[in-house]
């Protein structure tokens, strides 16, 4: 299949997951609020899921997903699987040592994660019960990102791509009943950590069973250190912190958050609606892109590699420049709609939409790291990205402890996204500089009329929520607020493509020939 094919089959099942993920959001929302017992349920549970994207997502894929294209073009399906038995033991082992670790180190490991706990015994002790729950959760999200991985190598992307909706299912089949129910907020946090942990088994019995499909399950047993896995952790561990980078972001702003009443709670809820368009672009592009650059390198086909980077970093600006721009525009309408409800106040809404509008900012640019880092990782160079995301982690740390003073939340946001921006600085040059991507007379002048057509586009969406401003005030009724919102995105996303296919950015009509191509 074509590149914007398998990017449009990952993106849609990808929007089918946000979409419900939304829905366990507004629900959370209701029954656990913005309160002490939410601080430890989202500290609790971004814990595990830190060490997921960054050994199981960010070491694994950016590691092994080259070397398993490699293996695929030089050696058949049966050296790629006997590869992968051996890696995957590796990280079986390290991940059990950590489960092991963290489940009876709990209370000293959480210390330094969430040191503005330390003042309230009652919710530190809530957080290290809640993560003692789940960090389990890590080893089925583990298991379940190899086997994603060996499956999108394959150009297999449904199972691994649908999996998060099963999580989210389970997850809103236990927060029904709590919303219904009359229950303490620790008791109905320890019932939705379990949810979560059903859900992780749930997500890796799917994948599971695709991969026993194709024949290429890999076999668990003892790890042993040859040349090739000794070559996977050389590129493995320095993609521990450049294949997370946004993660390590986001987390250094929950530690800073801590110190804080509500904060860690406020950026949370803002980290996932601005999730929603990465997830459908950048992870969904990175997903595809990452194989793809792979298999065309391995077999020396340089100008298909190229050519491809360029389509996935057209694709992933026309559609992220406008999804920031209406986040800005239509952030505290958005909110309201999407959680004002419960223990969710109007002032809650107005302190996370500011925090979205901060995190909108640095949209496009984590979009663009997904971009741009596989153009190194599928060279095999985990190196380079590692020392700018060193670099980006350092200016995001000195600006959220410079702005949380001042700004708060929104400085933990906007930090965020700065130093995101950064990083696709340092990953852009230094593509450029080695020869292996860099942008033409003609798309940089495209990449400028998506910014000022979105602009464009944000700027009406802002204008007209500010016409109805009584249907997005607090309290309005839900069943009239909610078309109003959708009407508002419907018709920006009709303005703006409209614009771009009459300034000739892209031909509608070429663009929907490309979804339809089967082959690149």
């Amino acid at each position: 299949m074509s590149l914007y094919r398998n990017f449009l089959s990952v993106g849609g099942l990808t929007l089918v997951s946000r979409v419900f993920g939304f829905v366990r959001d507004a629900l959370m929302a209701a029954v656990l609020g913005i309160s002490p017992v939410s601080d430890a349920f989202n500290a609790a549970f971004r814990f595990p899921n830190l060490f997921r994207r960054l050994f199981a997502e960010g070491a694994f894929n950016t590691a092994f997903v080259p070397m398993f294209s490699g293996a695929l073009e030089t050696q058949g399906k049966e050296g790629a699987r006997e590869l992968a038995s051996r890696i995957m033991s590796w990280l079986v082992a390290v991940i059990l040592v950590v489960t092991l670790l963290v489940e009876i180190f709990a209370e000293q490991i959480m210390v330094p994660f969430v040191p503005g706990f330390l003042n309230d015994p009652e919710k530190f002790e809530l957080t290290v019960f809640l993560t003692r729950i789940m960090f389990p959760y890590l080893a089925c999200m583990s298991l379940m990102a190899a086997y994603a991985a060996i499956l999108n190598s394959m150009g297999r992307f449904f199972a691994a791509a649908f999996a998060p909706v099963v999580l989210n299912l389970v997850n809103i089949s236990a927060l029904i009943p709590l919303a219904m129910l009359t229950l303490e907020a620790p008791d109905t946090a320890f019932w939705v950590a379990v949810a979560t942990m059903l859900g992780g088994i749930a997500q890796l019995a799917l994948v599971y069973v695709a991969i026993r499909r194709t024949g290429m399950t890999p076999k668990i047993r003892l790890p042993r250190l040859d040349a090739e896995v000794r070559r996977f952790w050389v590129l493995a561990v320095p993609a521990i912190v450049a294949g997370g980078i946004t993660q390590i972001n986001i987390f250094v702003g929950t530690v800073i958050a801590s110190g804080a009443d509500e904060v860690m709670s406020i950026i949370y809820n803002a980290d996932r609606l601005y999730q929603l368009p990465l997830g459908i672009i950048g992870i969904a592009i990175g997903t595809v892109l990452l194989p793809e650059l792979s298999r065309h390198l391995s077999a020396g086909r340089d100008l298909e590699a190229r050519q491809s980077q360029s389509q996935s970093l057209f694709l992933s600006m026309l559609l992220s420049m406008p999804a920031a721009a209406a986040l800005i525009g239509l952030a505290l309408p958005i909110v309201r709609v999407l959680f004002e409800r419960g223990a969710f106040g109007p002032a809650d809404s107005v302190t996370v939409s500011e925090a979205l509008v901060a995190f909108a900012v640095g949209l496009p640019a984590f979009v663009l790291i997904r971009v741009l880092q596989p153009g190194f990782f599928s060279r095999q160079d985990t190196r380079t990205p590692t020392i700018f995301a060193a670099v980006s982690l350092v200016i995001n740390v000195v600006l959220s402890l410079l702005l949380f003073s001042s700004l708060k939340h929104v400085g933990i946001a906007l930090a965020t996204s700065i130093s995101a921006w950064a990083n696709v600085l340092l990953l852009a040059i230094f593509l450029a500089r080695r020869g292996h991507f860099t942008l033409d007379a003609r798309e940089w002048q495209q990449q400028g009329l998506i910014a000022l057509l979105s602009l464009a586009m944000g700027g009406g969406l802002w204008l007209a929520a500010w016409l109805l401003g009584p249907v997005f005030s607090p309290g309005y009724n839900f069943l009239l607020q909610a078309p109003a919102l959708l009407l508002l995105c419907v018709l920006g996303a009709g303005f703006y493509f409209a614009l771009v296919h009459l300034s000739g950015v892209q031909r509608l009509g070429a663009l929907f020939a490309r979804l339809r191509r089967r082959k690149v």
